[in-house]
């Protein structure tokens, strides 16, 4: 198993999406959600466009009476895409066209908001405009309202502050630690407390999420690390 597909693997986890959320996205909507109903779309939601993009997740959650989506593309790649907020649009359109094909919107209906989450854990800081509108050329006067707009969540991994992210009581803070940690010391001491974290029956699949995760990752990296699980 890959990197990127133990990483897809991880957020295919409601609990990943709900703490993705509530530790990294600092919006008074985020308080209004309804997370025991976070739900991952289904095939049948997706376009054949969307189902190639195999690092791409798609999660909706209970806002109000309404739904709001959450596109999460994982990058695992050594260069930054300085386009990516072209590429956003392109996902959206596509989502979006996938929901009206499902028939279930009438014309009184809107289509739902979607929030575009870039995860990047590449070396180098990520330095690509978030705002499609800085890489448009300016219009010309009256061409403005036509210029597309859109904008995407960027999560650069390695631009959190350590002890920002170990004062988090939250998984993917965790993970992102795990990510950076750089002595034996500090990756044990973070999987202690995800060991404390996910003690419940009903975390058995996350758990063993996350073993997939470190044993492809972390003891690749760390090759005389102890399993804390031996304790």
């Amino acid at each position: 198993m890959s990197h990127d597909n133990s990483y897809k693997l991880l957020f295919s986890h409601p609990e990943m999406v709900a703490d993705l959320l509530k530790g990294f996205v600092n919006e008074a909507w985020v308080e209004q959600c309804d997370f025991a109903t976070l739900e991952k779309v289904s095939g049948s939601y997706v376009t054949d466009d969307l189902r190639d993009r195999e690092d791409d997740l798609i999660w909706r959650v209970r806002w109000g009476d309404e739904w709001l989506y959450v596109y999460l593309l994982l990058e695992f790649q050594s260069t930054v895409d300085h386009f990516m907020a072209v590429r956003i649009l392109g996902y959206l359109a596509l989502l979006y066209q996938d929901i009206i094909r499902t028939g279930n919107l009438t014309k009184t209906d809107k289509l739902p908001p979607v929030l575009p989450v870039v995860l990047y854990n590449g070396e180098r800081r990520w330095q690509a405009p978030v705002d499609l509108d800085l890489l448009i050329h300016p219009a010309p006067s009256g061409l403005e309202k036509y210029r597309p707009q859109v904008s995407y969540l960027l999560l650069d991994e390695g631009s959190f502050n350590k002890d920002d992210l170990s004062s988090l009581h939250n998984l993917v803070a965790a993970l992102f630690q795990l990510e950076n940690s750089r002595t034996e010391q500090d990756i044990q001491g973070v999987l202690w407390r995800l060991i404390d974290w996910l003690t419940a029956p009903e975390q058995t699949s996350l758990r063993r999420a996350f073993t997939v995760w470190i044993n492809r990752v972390v003891k690749i990296q760390t090759p005389t690390l102890k399993n804390p699980n031996s304790r």
